[in-house]
């Protein structure tokens, strides 16, 4: 079994994943080998709460032109987890 904190990475921080925080719907960037169940025990684990579901996207990384050489290249993509909370539980993820 892996250590709950090499599953997740770290917390998505844009306008959509802030939007997404009214509806209970937390986002994080994951291992690209985790699956759904160890995702969900990592944050049940990490931040005491109870997960209704977990939903994953692979994104593939965009492609890139190198300005010296002329060629092409490509950003590593990454493996996101929309992780849906049950009523009345929070993660506390940017307080100061």
């Amino acid at each position: 079994m892996k250590d709950h904190r090499d599953v997740l990475i770290r917390p998505v921080v844009s306008e959509k994943s802030y939007g997404l925080l009214e509806h209970n719907v937390y986002t994080f960037v994951v291992a690209p080998g985790a699956s759904k169940p160890e995702i969900r025990d990592a944050v049940e684990n990490l931040f005491d709460v109870s997960v209704l579901k977990v939903n994953t996207l692979n994104r593939k990384g965009k492609r890139k032109r190198n300005r010296r050489t002329g060629g092409w290249g490509t950003k590593s993509g990454q493996k996101r987890a929309l992780v849906t909370l049950a009523e009345g539980d929070a993660i506390d993820l940017f307080e100061a």
